[in-house]
């Protein structure tokens, strides 16, 4: 069961994972020790699933954002996701409800890469739709504060 001092190492960790435990700890009013022994015990069941590091994809020359909502053969999600889950420019696969079964996230550096994409993506057998909407900013972009 997670508690209040779960809740809030998760967000301290949220804020920065590279802090060190001594630091959290101070933030929270506890011991460096009960700040170990949460994370380990978070890590083990699964809450915390990996730490990363957040890019500028746009100094990298990933200059294209888009959202490509996709409308998917009745049944068939699995089948298409399998095809898509590999594709080095694609953050991230939801299956959603609504007009269509998918949104995808992703990002290129050249029209003509997104243009490759889409061609490829429209004619993957049980694609029946595709609607691709161009990202212009990401105003924010943050994890949910769980405390």
């Amino acid at each position: 069961m997670v508690d209040d001092i779960d809740l809030k190492v998760l967000d301290e960790l949220m804020e920065n994972s590279r802090q060190s435990f001594r630091n959290i700890a101070r933030k929270l009013g506890v011991s460096t020790v009960t700040v170990m022994k949460h994370v380990k015990t978070l890590e083990k069941e699964k809450i915390i699933q990996n730490y990363s590091t957040i890019l500028d994809y746009e100094k990298l020359g990933y200059e294209i954002d888009v959202i490509v909502n996709v409308r998917i053969a009745h049944g068939r999600f699995e089948e298409v996701y399998d095809k898509l889950k590999n594709n080095p420019n694609i953050i991230a696969i939801y299956d959603t409800t609504g007009d269509f079964d998918a949104a995808i996230i992703a990002k290129f550096k050249s029209r003509r890469a997104l243009d490759a994409f889409l061609k490829k993506l429209q004619i993957l057998q049980n694609v029946e739709r595709t609607s691709t909407s161009f990202i212009l900013r990401i105003l924010e972009k943050k994890g949910l504060k769980v405390s």
